[in-house]
């Protein structure tokens, strides 16, 4: 998009954690912005990476706190952009991955905003390889769905049809599930997944205090309460924790990114 009014609005990935995951480009445009706009769970170690100059704004959400309105953000950034700044919109993760970002490039569409696009890991990646699980494996495991796990049982209409999930996917890495892991494993049981199959749980992936367990589906539910897992966490489920490595390959460690 071109318009010679207001700022430029980059939407960015910063990854799922850990600092030296985030890309060159993404850093360069953090370095260089004129605002900053970040969810929670960005690092500080990136955030101090903005210039001196750069205002900074925090608008993350986070379940059981207070958090930011999608419409409050989305009238922030048309607010700084039409005052002329060029600004870095800081999401975790992937900003298309369950990240809202769809609903906010639509909003700058619809208000004739320039934007640009800077994917960045998302977390179902990242934290299968910190856990040494390849999501695709040829001698088992040909499909892998990500899946949100944010939905309740409560919900009168769902998007998500786990029973059906149950038998068309070989492997599931379900994001934002932890607070409804009973629903989701007895909608899988009742969709015909067997009670035996494995089920990986990765808390924090890619940062110094990751936790990781591996467990039989019937008994996820009671080894997320038995080893307080808390979000945020991703779960994966199917025949690709088969090919768990023996040892995890990734060295988690701290990083200074200016060195």
């Amino acid at each position: 998009m071109e318009n010679n009014v207001s700022g430029i609005v980059y939407l960015v990935g910063a990854g799922p954690g850990d600092p030296e995951l985030i890309t060159v480009k993404a850093l360069k445009l953090i370095r260089s912005c004129k605002v900053l706009v970040h969810d929670a769970l960005i690092p500080k170690e990136i955030l101090k990476e903005a210039n001196s100059e750069c205002e900074i704004f925090y608008v993350g959400k986070r379940a059981g706190c207070k958090s930011f309105l999608q419409s409050d953000i989305n009238e922030l950034l048309l607010k700084l952009s039409m005052e002329g700044k060029d600004i870095v919109r800081l999401k975790g993760g992937d900003p298309f991955v369950f990240s809202r970002g769809g609903e906010e490039v639509s909003f700058l569409e619809e208000n004739d905003i320039s934007f640009e696009i800077v994917p960045g890991i998302t977390s179902g990646i990242a934290a299968s390889s910190y856990f040494g699980i390849p999501l695709t494996h040829r001698n088992g495991a040909s499909t892998v769905t990500f899946v949100t796990g944010h939905e309740t049982s409560a919900k009168k209409e769902k998007s998500v049809n786990w029973r059906q999930l149950a038998h068309t996917s070989d492997s599931l890495v379900i994001y934002m599930g932890i607070r409804n892991i009973e629903f989701i494993v007895e909608e899988l049981l009742f969709g015909g997944m067997g009670p035996n199959t494995k089920c990986a749980v990765v808390q924090e992936a890619t940062l110094q205090n990751q936790k990781s367990v591996m467990v039989e589906l019937t008994k996820l539910p009671q080894i997320i309460q038995e080893k307080k897992i808390r979000p945020p966490a991703i779960v994966i489920i199917g025949k690709i924790v088969d090919f768990k490595v023996n040892n995890n390959i990734t060295k988690l460690s701290s990083v200074n990114l200016q060195s």
